[in-house]
Formats: structure tokens, sequence, C-alpha cells
């Protein structure tokens, strides 16, 4: 900077950092080649090789990753994982007006291709000199394993197509999914729902997220079982979790996957009115399914998490969304993440909920923060339920964020947590033969 070959700004720091320290990462060649050699020994010596290079070379900014809040908070489906995310640098505003004026490149063509591997960057691109990926086969197709610059949970990785194609939800996919957890059987693997709403924010590349950590959604059990015939050695049973969950279990994932397929179609094509759930309006389809793949001991586990991305006149966001009562607290899709237990709430609520603890702790107004006004209907009905002081505020707030984030996955379940939510998931299941 001093020297004048660079900017102040975020991103050009950021750009220049990820070509220093792309200078000093190995090759792909090397890294892949070790990779191979650890692997031959056990995967997770692979996996615990790959990790710590992504962090060494800076690829993971471990310093901001570290500043994000994190907390659990106890509910009656388990220990939720709330995370308040402030590691993605903030863009500043001459980086925002230059990159308007940059012509389009359009390569790569999005953050999750292959191309961006050892990519310069660019003002409207991160710089990825610094980048290494471990390519490998799944159901037949070729794929890559990174890490997400971004770490919501330990060793959070992304498995991505080699090819830009769109995610499709389909039996391809569970194959992936259940090909993926057998390679590396200490890790999880998920997609993303393949319909905008009920989607993750990337819906153009095909591409899956997983990791070597234990979700809420992992550790719940079985509420009712199933029965699915022609598939008396597959274990089937609804979870208990706020959302609407089928978890499959056998020691043949083949046997796994026809079954996940067969309750796919049966999805995509069912509807029941009573309670509002319709395979499509006016043409435009509403049904699909979040997958989760793990191992249990030499069994392969899937969870099939229903989604509908309805939208109404009461709920143009999404019926099957956070509702408009919680958008203080979380706005955004629910995806993946989600879905399995973890809150990735926006940054503003650092400083909110600070502020929140100063005005209840003073015994303030919270409808004269402009910042704050949002929080007023939750706050006025937290003071008919705690005295706060100075020493239980703090803890009360990040528990009743977690309350909150339990109501938002209640509200994306399809099928409601109550006599007749049962009732119509039963019939589901039944419809599946």
């Amino acid at each position: 900077m001093e020297k004048g070959l660079i900017g102040d700004g975020i991103t050009e720091k950021d750009l220049f950092d990820s070509k220093l320290m792309g200078l000093l990462t190995p090759r792909p060649s090397e890294v892949i080649a070790r990779f191979d050699r650890l692997y031959a020994e056990s995967p997770e010596k692979a996996t615990d090789f790959y990790y710590a290079l992504s962090r060494a070379s800076d690829y993971i900014r471990t310093y901001r990753v570290a500043k994000d809040l994190k907390w659990k908070s106890a509910t009656e489906y388990g220990e939720l994982d709330i995370t308040v995310n402030l590691s993605k640098p903030e863009k500043d505003p001459k980086a925002i007006a230059a990159a308007g004026k940059a012509k389009a490149g359009g390569y790569p063509k999005c953050l999750l291709c292959r191309e961006a591997e050892g990519y310069a960057g660019r003002l409207d691109y991160p710089g990825r000199a610094n980048h290494r990926l471990i390519p490998m086969k799944l159901n037949g197709e070729d794929f890559c394993l990174q890490y997400s610059p971004y770490v919501y949970y330990n060793e959070h990785c992304i498995v991505l197509n080699s090819r830009h194609v769109p995610m499709k939800i389909d039996r391809a996919a569970f194959n992936k999914l259940l090909d993926f957890v057998d390679l590396f059987p200490h890790y999880f693997l998920g997609s993303n729902a393949d319909l905008p709403i009920v989607g993750g924010s990337i819906l153009s590349h095909d591409h899956f997220q997983g990791g070597h950590y234990d979700f809420a959604m992992a550790k719940a059990g079985i509420e009712t079982e199933l029965r699915f015939s022609g598939f008396e050695d597959v274990q089937a049973g609804i979870v208990k979790w706020p959302m609407s969950v089928i978890r499959l279990r056998a020691a043949d994932k083949v046997r796994v996957a026809e079954l996940a397929e067969k309750i796919l179609k049966a999805w995509r094509a069912y509807s029941d009115p009573s309670v509002t759930v319709f395979a499509e309006t006016d043409g435009e389809p509403h049904n699909t399914i979040t997958p989760i793949a793990r191992r249990r001991g030499a069994d392969f586990e899937m969870d099939l998490v229903l989604r509908n991305n309805l939208t109404t006149e009461e709920y143009p966001l999404g019926l099957f969304h956070p509702h408009q009562e919680l958008h203080h607290i979380k706005k955004e899709n629910i995806g993946l993440i989600e879905v399995m237990g973890l809150a990735v709430l926006p940054a503003r609520l650092k400083a909110e909920l600070k502020e929140l603890e100063e005005i209840l702790v003073s015994g303030g107004d919270v409808s004269k923060s402009e910042s704050c006004l949002k929080h007023a209907a939750w706050v006025e009905e937290l003071k008919t339920r705690y005295t706060f002081t100075s020493e239980n505020t703090e803890s009360i707030l990040r528990q009743e964020v977690g309350v909150v984030f339990m109501k938002v996955l209640e509200h994306a379940g399809v099928f409601k947590r109550d006599e007749a939510g049962h009732a119509a998931f039963l019939r589901f299941a039944e419809s599946v033969e």
C-alpha cells in the first residue's frame, strides 16, 4: 500500500494476499499426490492434511472466522447451534463502484466453478491463487472436494461438479451423496433443495456441502417407525425434528437410494389441501427434498427433508418459510445448514443484541431505538417471563434467539407437529406405496 501497488480497500488487500500465498502453496499435483498417499493410510488422515493446508494457505481466513459469534440453545429437539456470521468481509464502496464499471468477465462462471482453482481474482470475484481442489468420482461423474472459505462448522466442505450444470435432486444425487460417505465415512454430505425459496444461494452449479460435525438433527431419534413394502431391509421412520424428515438406514447403499428415489417421486406429485400442500400451482412445481447422507458404522443413513416452496397472499416469501413475526431474527432462506440445526444469522444481530442488553438492564424503551425497533414485540413478550439483570440478560437473549430459530424451523416444516400434521405425514407415507 505504501508503495502504491494496491489501494487500501479490503477487496484489493484480499486479492493481493491471495496472490502472495499462492506463491507459497504447493502445486495442485503435489497436493493431490500427498492427499492420495495419506488416503491409502486412512481417509481421515487425508482430510486432516487437506484442511490444515486450506487454513495454512490463508484460503480459509481463520482470523475472520474466529470473529463469528457462536453458542448453543437448548430446545425440545436438542441443542441447536446458533452463529452470527461476521467473517465474510465487507465490500468497501470504492470496490463496489469499480466493480460496477468493470466489464463482465463471465470466467469463472460462478464461485463454485473448477476454473476458480489458481484464479487471480478481480474486484467482483475473490482471489483463488491459494486454492487447491481434490478430484474424485461420484456416481461415475467428475467432482472436486474443497473447503468453504467461511467455515460455519468443523471441516465445512463443498463437493462440486467439475462441470457448470444446475442442481437437481434425483436418483443420481442420492447416489453421489452415498458414494461420498462411502469414500469418507467420517464426513456427512447433504444437498440443498433444487427449487427457489427452499434451495440454497447457488442453484446454477451442482454441489453439495458436508463436513466432520454432528448436527442436532443427526442426533435426533426416530419417533414414528415407517414400513415400506418391498423395502423391509431398510429401516425407516419419522425423525423427532421441527421439520418433516424421513430417515432411511440400511447396510446396502443401493437399497437406500432406491427407496429415497421412490419417496422423492411420490413427494413431487403429492398434494394434501387439508394441510395446504400442493405439488404445483399454475404449472409451477413446489415439492422437493433436502437430502443428507452419513454413515452409522457399517450402515448408510439418509435423511429426506420434505420441502415445499408455495407462496400465498399472506406469505409472499413462502408459506413454509420463516413468517413475518420472526424476520427480526431470521428472514433468509432455510437451506441445508439451517435444516440440520445450525442458524446462520445476519451480522447486524451482534450490535443489536448488545444494544438490547443495555436497554433491558437499564430499563430503557426499545421503541426509541431505530436499530432495535424491529425487536420491540419480542422484547415485550420476554419481559413477561424474565426479570433482567446485568448478570443474566446476555444468556437469556442468546437462549431466546435459539427459541426463535426453533420456530423458524417449525414454520419451514411441511407437516406441522400437531395431531393433524402427524396424521397428514402418515397419509403421505402410506401414499408412497
